[in-house]
């Protein structure tokens, strides 16, 4: 009896941690930490290796042919609308862990962590993969 019920339990919570993830795919709008405006909309998809990745599909502040001047390799000079920002996510406790972000003003990568909270979705961006150095950005559906 005790196997079944752990058996019933675990069930239950890989489908709600499965659920949790499904609700961060989609599109989800970005805002300035300081000013509250909005900046763009990110496009969150799980692709065909099984990982997720994010790339911005629209600007609301900046010309929509601005390119990544501060991005270096592959990325620089790329334009930002259809620049992939989240990179190589995968799901773990119901949040997508283990990839990176990047940030199109600095051209910087930094580690990445994201999870649901309510309606909002909290992007953690840190310098350390335990999330200690780091900032949180919220972004809205």
């Amino acid at each position: 009896m005790r196997k079944i019920f752990s058996l019933v339990v675990m069930t239950v919570l890989a489908v709600a941690t499965q659920a949790q993830v499904s609700k961060i795919v989609g599109d989800w709008t970005t805002v300035d930490d300081k000013t509250g405006e909005k900046r763009s909309v990110v496009h969150i998809f799980k692709a065909t290796d099984g990982l997720y990745y994010g790339k911005i599909i629209k600007l609301f502040n900046a010309p929509e042919n601005a390119v990544c001047k501060a991005c270096e390799g592959a990325d620089a000079n790329k334009p930002v609308v259809g620049l992939q920002i989240v990179r190589g996510m995968h799901e773990e406790d119901g949040m997508l862990v283990g990839g990176k972000v990047l940030d199109p003003e600095s051209g910087k990568l930094y580690y990445c962590k994201i999870s649901l909270q309510g309606d909002k979705l909290t992007l953690r961006g840190s310098l350390d993969k335990r999330g200690m150095l780091g900032r949180n950005q919220t972004w809205v559906k």
